[in-house]
């Protein structure tokens, strides 16, 4: 699941990490979501989607949205959906703004997630993720664009 990010974040500075995405959500600055196919008991989780309001080096405080699916739910559009979901949320909350993805630049599914939800491809960009360097795309998304209008998502 993290090949993308450079393999497993190591198990040093977990907990601070679980900490700091508990107090986000706490402070209502990140939702963090399971998936769960339609007709799944809460156990069959299928991946996250995430959405944070953070500092971001050089692109300053900015919303982000990412993904991870477990590679048996892989290929099904559960991670288009609910991100799509999660994204429709934030548009009747009001409070996010334009929202931004970095999937890495060889991450072809998560690429293509972006480009099935209306995102803009605003360029490449490097970040870091575990402490390593990743090279991403940076994709960007408009509460008045693709996603943000419309009838709701379904969720299966």
């Amino acid at each position: 699941m993290t090949a993308e990010l450079g393999g497993p974040v190591p198990r040093e500075g977990m907990g601070e990490k679980v900490r700091r995405d508990a107090g986000d959500a706490a402070a209502d600055v990140g939702w963090f979501t399971a998936v769960i196919p339609a007709g799944a008991g809460p156990d069959a989780v299928a991946g996250l989607v995430i959405l944070v309001t953070r500092d971001h080096g050089s692109h300053g405080r900015i919303s982000e949205i990412g993904w991870m699916e477990l590679p048996e739910f892989r290929g099904r559009g559960l991670a288009r959906r609910a991100t799509r979901t999660l994204l429709e949320r934030a548009r009747d909350d009001g409070g996010w703004g334009r929202v931004h993805a970095f999937p890495a630049t060889p991450n072809g599914p998560s690429n293509g997630v972006c480009r099935g939800l209306g995102c803009t491809l605003v360029g490449r960009t490097e970040g870091t993720f575990g402490d390593r360097v990743l090279h991403s795309n940076q994709w960007m998304i408009d509460r008045g664009t693709a996603a943000f209008s419309g009838p709701p998502a379904e969720v299966s």
